[in-house]
């Protein structure tokens, strides 16, 4: 789970770091400003749940409302909006911050079934 918040986290930061820099415009700084404290929230793990979900919304977000004669590669969006969609469902994993403030809870389908007598 580290490496997979390292992976939305880091490319998240970049790319709201680059708009910051390339097209200063106001709607877009607001945008920017969200998607680097999400993808700073990431990387520590806090709030991964709902960090993951604001991710994966402003990646598809970006996918789908920019102009693709601009961005070189396109699918990075969509892929960060994968990969926060993924963390929103899986959780922060072991080495995060939610994990020492609340602890680590399983997720446990069925439970096997007694062998032996009794």
């Amino acid at each position: 789970m580290l490496i997979l918040r390292l992976g939305a986290g880091v490319p998240l930061i970049y790319f709201a770091s680059e708009d910051l820099l390339v097209a200063p415009d106001s709607a877009k700084v607001a945008f920017s400003i969200v998607k680097i404290c999400v993808g700073i929230l990431l990387l520590f793990g806090v709030w991964t749940p709902v960090a993951g979900g604001i991710a994966a919304f402003a990646g598809l977000w970006t996918f789908f409302s920019q102009s693709w004669a601009n961005h070189v590669y396109p699918l990075d969006d969509m892929f960060l909006g994968v990969l926060g969609a993924s963390l929103a469902l899986l959780g922060p994993g072991a080495w995060s911050v939610d994990a020492r403030r609340f602890g680590r809870k399983l997720f446990v389908t069925r439970q096997r079934p007694r062998r032996g007598p009794l």
